[in-house]
């Protein structure tokens, strides 16, 4: 039919009118059709798709209802055995525990026995430290003091000593220097008679020519020059003020000189006075002999320390000699502390000798 259709729209037995009529009827008939024909797919599919929708619905459903009815089974079963496990683990807990807190205690104990018994030892060992220290340090002191003491008496010693051999050597020197300056003088003083007749004669001599110059001199100065001049007497002006000014001078620094050297002199004589002063009531008590040995024993020592350089020398210096050495006497005494024994070692200086000594000697 419709190739006929086209033959005929083709020919010309139809009008144009006609055709378009024509062709206007077809499309409206197409498009009618293509309407009716939708419809119903509209209808068809839309029953196609309740019917679809409600089936996918009822599977979905009992799906849904199956899977969700063995996840409930299975989390009560996991439920189940987790209070099951938590009923063990709580059993086996508690054991545990009573376990943990026996080994606990256990150890706990050994430590702190262990930390008693490394107390105790540091104690003992504290303590016998100490004990080596104290005595340690009390022969220390004790050998101090008796090295300090043997210082002493050696200076003195030795003061002693060289003050009796300075009296030998200046009695040889004296003996042999005796004779050989008196054939020196001698000799010398023979030399010195003959040269001084020597230089008398030259004196003469030149004493002789000195008074013929000076004659000549005076006479020149009296022909051939005018002492009365202008030149001179300004000469003689400016000469007079130049010998002023150097006189001037040469006092001005000699008083300067003079005040500096008054000051120095001054000051030593007062810290001489000083010294002086403090020496002689230091060695007042002593005897002649003592007193010669105390003054070279405290004449390198400065002046604000005489006092306890005397005080250090004096027992030696009365004792005459170099004494004995005592001994430091060692007490031991026993002092309670708490629950622990100590020994201590104390160390007494034996100074009542030297109080007796500075006593009779009226130092006290």
């Amino acid at each position: 039919m419709l190739e006929a259709l086209k033959s005929l729209f083709e020919s010309s037995a139809l009008s144009e009118e006609v055709k378009a009529e024509i062709q206007d009827a077809w499309d409206a008939k197409i498009t009618e059709n293509r309407q009716q024909v939708t419809a119903e797919l509209r209808e068809e599919f839309a029953k196609k798709y309740e019917h679809d929708k409600s089936t996918m619905v009822e599977a979905i459903d009992t799906m849904l209802s199956e899977r969700l009815a063995e996840e409930i089974a299975e989390f009560s079963e996991d439920r189940k055995q987790l209070a099951e496990a938590k009923a063990k683990y709580a059993i086996a807990m508690r054991e545990n525990a009573d376990l943990m807190k026996n080994f606990v205690l256990d150890q706990l104990s050994k430590e702190v026995g262990e930390l008693h018994e490394d107390k105790k030892a540091m104690a003992s060992k504290y303590a016998q430290l100490e004990e080596f220290v104290v005595e340690a340090l009390s022969k220390e002191i004790a050998e101090f003091y008796e090295d300090k003491k043997d210082l002493a008496e050696t200076k003195v010693r030795l003061v002693r000593e060289a003050k009796e051999h300075f009296k030998k050597v200046k009695s040889n020197f004296i003996e042999r220097s005796a004779t050989a300056v008196s054939e020196t003088v001698d000799k010398v003083l023979k030399g010195e008679i003959n040269q001084l007749k020597e230089d008398i004669e030259e004196a003469r001599k030149n004493d002789f020519g000195r008074k013929i110059f000076e004659a000549f001199s005076n006479e020149y100065s009296g022909s051939y020059l005018n002492e009365k001049s202008e030149s001179a007497k300004l000469l003689k002006v400016v000469e007079l003020k130049d010998k002023q000014l150097a006189e001037a001078k040469a006092f001005a620094a000699k008083a300067k000189t003079l005040a500096e050297a008054q000051a120095v002199e001054k000051k030593q004589i007062v810290e001489a006075a000083n010294r002086e002063k403090i020496m002689r009531g230091l060695i007042a008590p002593l005897s002649k002999d003592q007193q010669e040995i105390m003054t070279d024993l405290l004449e390198s020592v400065q002046t604000d320390r005489l006092q306890k350089s005397f005080d250090k020398y004096l027992p030696s210096v009365i004792d005459g000699q170099s004494p004995a050495k005592r001994k430091a006497i060692l007490s031991e005494g026993t002092e309670v502390t708490g629950n622990r024994e100590k020994t201590t070692t104390h160390v007494k200086a034996d100074e009542s000798n030297v109080l007796d000594i500075r006593r009779l000697a009226g130092l006290n």
